[in-house]
């Protein structure tokens, strides 16, 4: 059988009235998250409103809760348990509780601290990303270099070949579209984001969450995960969680995370949660993984057919 790993998305792929249609299925998840967020969940992923669920706070339980739901409803609808696991920046968590390394109901604490952590890092209109497209990896990396002026800017996400996102201090991020445009970029645009996630502009959010990781029980993953900030999948706990701190202020490897699952074996990829960011960033790194999207419950039978289920 071919061999399969499931892919969890990180922020920017929320909207309101996600997992609409499997509502019924997942509403037991959602009322345990909600039980630990103190707030209905389900509500806010539903009705919003926007800006609220779009705040990084909320965000990311909503994310998980999506992810978490729709891979726990894909495998009781028959389809495969996967060969390996990844997550993009939020996304490892989810990756992390599909196998069994953390506890759905830690995760959710985990993830609502570790968006306030984020958020508060750096205060708010002093820190931004910006998207690069058109520059290698190298090219992005030296122009961060020539901007810096002190400041700090650096590569915060390798996406895929040719698509990278900085982070830093506002300022420092300007120069640097400005720098990346006159560099020969395609494009180099501003995220609307509130903070520069993934640069050394989270270290007081990293140290918190160091406190907050320190008090659960991690255990052996029963499926391998390839962690953002090495491509590695690690199976010692302890060691899981020294990645999981590093990632908030490291940079995301997406890229050599794909790669890593394809020298692993790994033919086919299945998103786990809403949108489609991380299959199209599959295609444009490895064009012999075949990408599904799982994000309603006619997606899922529709990848149980591309699978053979």
């Amino acid at each position: 059988m071919t061999k399969l790993a499931y892919v969890f998305p990180g922020q920017g792929s929320q909207t309101v009235g996600m997992l609409a249609d499997v509502e019924s299925l997942c509403s037991d998840l959602f009322a345990e998250a909600s039980e630990v967020l103190g707030y209905d969940l389900w509500q806010l992923v539903a009705k919003g409103p926007e800006d609220r669920l779009n705040q990084t706070e909320f965000t990311q339980p909503a994310l998980l809760t999506c992810s978490v739901a729709l891979y726990r409803l894909s495998l009781s609808s028959g389809l495969p348990i996967p060969d390996a696991l990844a997550g993009h920046s939020l996304g490892e968590y989810s990756a992390l509780v599909a196998a069994e390394v953390l506890t759905f109901e830690d995760a959710v604490r985990l993830v609502q601290q570790r968006g306030r952590f984020m958020q508060r890092a750096v205060p708010l209109g002093k820190g931004g990303m910006a998207a690069v497209i058109g520059l290698s990896d190298d090219e992005v990396r030296a122009v961060c270099e020539s901007v810096s002026d002190g400041d700090i800017v650096q590569a915060a996400n390798f996406n895929a070949p040719g698509q990278v996102v900085i982070a830093g201090s506002t300022d420092a991020v300007k120069r640097g579209v400005d720098a990346c445009k006159a560099a020969g970029a395609k494009r180099a645009m501003p995220l609307p984001v509130s903070a520069p996630f993934h640069s050394i502009l989270m270290r007081p959010a990293a140290e918190q969450m160091a406190e907050m990781l320190d008090a659960v029980t991690f255990s052996d993953p029963v499926i391998p995960v390839v962690q953002n900030v090495d491509a590695l999948a690690h199976e010692d706990p302890i060691v899981i969680k020294e990645k999981l701190i590093d990632q908030i202020c490291c940079a995301v490897l997406w890229t050599d995370t794909v790669k890593k699952l394809g020298a692993m074996g790994i033919r086919t990829l299945v998103e786990c949660g809403p949108g489609k960011v991380l299959t199209g960033l599959a295609k444009r790194i490895d064009r012999s993984i075949e990408s599904h999207n799982l994000l309603s419950h006619e997606s899922i039978s529709a990848v149980g057919e591309a699978l053979g289920q």
